[in-house]
């Protein structure tokens, strides 16, 4: 029964050419408000903290948790889809998120709001690879790159807005509502994916890889989590925990490969990588996201204390790189479909080596104008790498083994965004030995002060100011580095000059199945 119920799914797909377009729809909507909470509720660590009267390390937790959370459930994701099918499964984690967030907003203490948070990773963790999944299978070959370049849009533009929405509601005294704006959002991508989504059923045969679950949850766990530690201030590389958490992950991870390699039903398909353009991609991806989001959170530093713009500004000034990801993102999933993913990821880490070179050199006076054209062509770069990397990386895998291959996708990219911050910021913090001054009270004109106060004071901020900066210029020196690196990765890609043919292209144009549902 299963078996004809599978066969029969593709033709009955085949005969609504509008079905892509819908999942794109439902797609783009329900993951929208996952991607957005990422970043909406970082600027209101300092409200959150002082509304429930703890310390930074404690509030720290709200995100650290999520991110323990979201770590975790990715894994799991893809045998939840093969085992119960994957249509109930993404839903089911955007329902999670919306209940996460319903009790985010009404959370009476830090402890409960955390066990809130840890739900809404979960919720993400699921949806998140699935969402991905269900993407690939709804478009044909040939139209993969277009489909990832709108929906790259959403990966680049949610995450941008997230601190201007959350600064604003902030501002407001509107402190529930950076999770209450979840659930409109959430109703509507739950409405349209229960009426539009075609169902690809589940096998009772999927047996559940308990060891990969147990050994995959302690390694990515235990990273994520000394990764967190590392970068929290006080703590850094040589804390016991943050030792210890490496120690455990990298055993568990180590342990876990074994493992998934000789499991019949692995959780995480690491034979996968056995996939030249796979390997090739993922691994360029994986190196890549240290210098694209890892070195995003040194501007906004750099913007806030340095240059003393508000969270609110700094989050202007940096959505430049959102509308020019936006443009790129859309385009270069054309170019893509056409000549394939390897000139647009090669142009695009050309661009940030360039883009993280010239922000090596950054000063305390340089323009503002300079800094946002800088940002305009690492969006250009982001537009061109972030989603043509994924559809590289998936391009030839079996449909069958999609739902295991993107959670494997996010899961290293998640895992290698979290330590690039961490080494990013030791680098940063390495290289300043002072903190501001703290014997002048806040908002004190110096002008005011003792002449010998002053001079001591003023020599106090500027030499802050020379260390912070030369932090900043080691950080994206080592990023630069990084890229060039991805650059060398990235001319193993497929595509022009060489020779680049889709699966459309190769065989009988009955591809346009939203939802082939093979069964591992």
């Amino acid at each position: 029964m299963e078996a004809n119920a599978n066969l029969s799914q593709p033709s009955q797909s085949a005969n609504d050419p509008g079905y892509k377009w819908r999942v794109l729809a439902t797609v783009v909507t329900g993951l929208f408000m996952v991607i957005l909470d990422s970043t909406v509720i970082n600027v209101a660590l300092k409200t959150l903290q002082q509304h429930y009267s703890v310390s930074t390390s404690e509030a720290q937790w709200v995100i650290s948790l999520y991110t323990l959370a979201l770590g975790i459930a990715t894994p799991l994701s893809g045998f939840l889809g093969d085992r119960f099918g994957i249509k109930r499964i993404y839903l089911s984690g955007l329902v999670l998120f919306v209940v996460g967030s319903i009790l985010c907003g009404l959370a009476p203490s830090l402890t409960l709001l955390i066990a809130a948070r840890a739900i809404q990773g979960i919720g993400g963790g699921i949806s998140l690879p699935l969402g991905t999944a269900l993407l690939f299978r709804a478009f044909p070959p040939r139209e993969r790159g277009a489909a990832f370049g709108i929906f790259g849009i959403v990966l680049v533009f949610a995450p941008a807005i997230g601190p201007l929405l959350g600064g604003w509601l902030v501002d407001n005294n509107l402190l529930s509502w950076i999770f209450f704006l979840n659930i409109p959002i959430g109703i509507i991508g739950l409405t349209i994916g229960t009426l539009f989504l075609h169902e690809a059923p589940g096998s009772a045969k999927i047996r559940a890889d308990i060891p990969g679950i147990i050994l995959s949850a302690l390694g990515f766990g235990a990273i994520l989590f000394a990764t967190s530690i590392a970068g929290e201030q006080g703590a850094g590389w040589t804390d016991i925990r943050v030792i210890a958490g490496l120690v455990i992950g990298l055993l568990a991870l180590a342990l876990f490969a074994v493992v998934e390699l000789r499991s019949p039903d692995p959780l995480l398909d690491l034979r996968l990588y056995g996939i030249p353009s796979f390997a090739i991609a993922n691994v360029a991806s994986m190196v890549g996201t240290i210098a694209l989001f890892g070195a995003e959170f040194l501007l906004p530093l750099y913007l806030q204390i340095l240059r003393g713009q508000t969270a609110f500004q700094a989050g202007l000034i940096l959505l430049p790189l959102a509308i020019a990801s936006a443009f790129s993102s859309f385009i270069s999933g054309r170019i893509t479909d056409r000549i394939g993913p390897r000139v647009p990821i090669v142009i695009g880490f050309l661009l940030i080596a360039y883009n993280t070179f010239q922000l090596s050199e950054i000063t305390i006076d340089t323009s503002i104008n300079f800094i946002i054209f800088l940002l305009v062509l690492r969006g250009i770069a982001v537009g061109l790498i972030i989603q043509n990397s994924q559809v590289a990386a998936l391009l030839d895998v079996p449909m069958a083994r999609l739902n295991r291959a993107t959670p494997l996708v996010q899961a290293t990219r998640q895992t290698m965004q979290s330590i690039g911050v961490a080494v990013l910021a030791t680098i940063l913090t390495s290289a300043i030995t002072l903190s501001m001054p703290r014997n002048i009270p806040s908002g004190a004109d110096l002008s005011k002060l003792p002449p010998a106060v002053r001079q001591a004071a003023l020599n106090g901020i500027h030499q802050f100011q020379n260390q912070y900066i030369t932090g900043l210029q080691h950080a994206y020196l080592a990023t630069f580095a990084i890229a060039v690196v991805a650059i060398l990765l990235s001319l193993f890609l497929p595509g022009w000059p060489g020779k680049y043919q889709t699966s459309s292209k190769k065989a009988a144009p009955a591809v346009e199945q939203p939802m082939p549902t093979e069964v591992a």
